[in-house]
């Protein structure tokens, strides 16, 4: 064979690489691009907020009245992993959360706890819910020396839970509350900088109305069998109540709350978010007489920085199949297809 003709099988060849290289690209910016922006299948991060609040003292249920302290230290602290069903389409997150007093020791401070789980669709951030899927539960709860399994009962779910999806929109999202046990709108409220990252802000209020007044509390779903804190009968002088101090007064606990979740747009993590939450006992759920817990609750510098960072990675690694690569291999397709056609040329 001739040099002429071996250049114009190098021509060919050259051509044919940067043809390649191009439906490479074409690829990886649609079908691939589409493929990797899902929930990580790995979480597991324990989020911790710290704050201050008006909280009871546990140790005064045992005694002659019930005792509420102000300007307590608090902490919130929330372990997710993953759990099963969790595969290419969704994933299953479990999220334990405890507030506790910090000025009391182990569980003499403890205050609210629950274990929620919930299955995700990995590519909506929404709860999945059909004949294969479980549509989400929480924990029954359990005493420090109950030894048996725990017990789950069913609590389907609705909305987002725990994160937002990747490219997250500025509108309004249903964003699910395990403890009022329904989704409730996280509306967009602008941006913010964190830590240098720029996030969405969101908002969502809970029996409150925008302006932090008391509209439409919930009443308090209890987890035990026999609703024993949903609803509570005490003597009037433990409720500290005027009168006969014998007299029986049925109390109703309720809850509300309000949310404000920093997020970050591109990959839909949370990487930070404030909770004022207020649980209470009263006759009228509009005239709090008895807190079991009103506090209000920031995420961390560490948890910050942590959630940051994840979204940073998450980010690069989205940037890189979805956008360096396909510019990458289009460039490289380019100059291989003009360089093959220059090589036929003179060939």
């Amino acid at each position: 064979m001739n040099r002429a003709g071996m250049l114009r099988i190098a021509a060919f060849g050259i051509i044919g690489l940067g043809a390649a290289l191009l439906i490479a690209a074409l690829l990886l910016s649609t079908y691939t691009a589409g493929k990797i922006k899902k929930i990580p299948l790995n979480i597991d991060v324990s989020l911790v907020s710290d704050g201050t609040g008006t909280a009871l003292d546990p140790a005064s249920l045992s005694g002659e009245r019930f005792i509420i302290d102000k300007n307590v230290p608090l902490v919130s602290q929330q372990q997710i992993t993953v759990e099963s069903p969790a595969n290419a389409d969704v994933v299953t997150l479990q999220a334990g959360t405890t507030v506790r007093r910090s000025d009391k020791q182990q569980d003499n401070g403890l205050l609210l706890a629950m274990v929620d789980t919930v299955t995700l669709n990995r590519s909506t951030a929404l709860a999945v819910s059909d004949d294969t899927h479980p549509g989400g539960s929480v924990q029954k709860p359990r005493t420090i020396e109950d030894v048996k399994p725990p017990t789950n009962i069913a609590l389907p779910h609705e909305g987002l839970s725990y994160r937002f999806p990747f490219d997250t929109e500025k509108k309004t999202y249903a964003y699910f509350d395990p403890i009022a046990q329904k989704p409730f709108d996280a509306n967009y409220d602008g941006e913010d900088d964190v830590n240098g990252l720029t996030t969405y802000r969101f908002t969502q209020n809970v029996g409150y109305d925008a302006d932090g007044k008391l509209v439409e509390p919930i009443k308090y779903a209890s987890l035990y069998d026999k609703d024993e804190d949903g609803e509570v009968t005490a003597r009037a002088a433990l409720w500290g109540l005027p009168g006969d101090p014998y007299e029986p007064i049925t109390m109703t606990r309720y809850y509300a709350a309000q949310r404000t979740f920093w997020v970050d747009p591109v990959t839909g993590t949370i990487v930070k978010a404030e909770e004022h939450a207020n649980h209470y006992y009263a006759r009228d759920p509009l005239k709090p007489e008895m807190a079991l817990a009103d506090y209000k609750v920031t995420s961390n510098e560490q948890t910050v920085e942590s959630q940051v960072a994840a979204a940073r990675d998450e980010r690069d690694r989205v940037a890189l199949w979805s956008r360096i690569l396909p510019i990458s291999f289009t460039a490289a397709g380019l100059v291989a297809l003009v360089g093959g056609a220059l090589l036929g040329t003179f060939s």
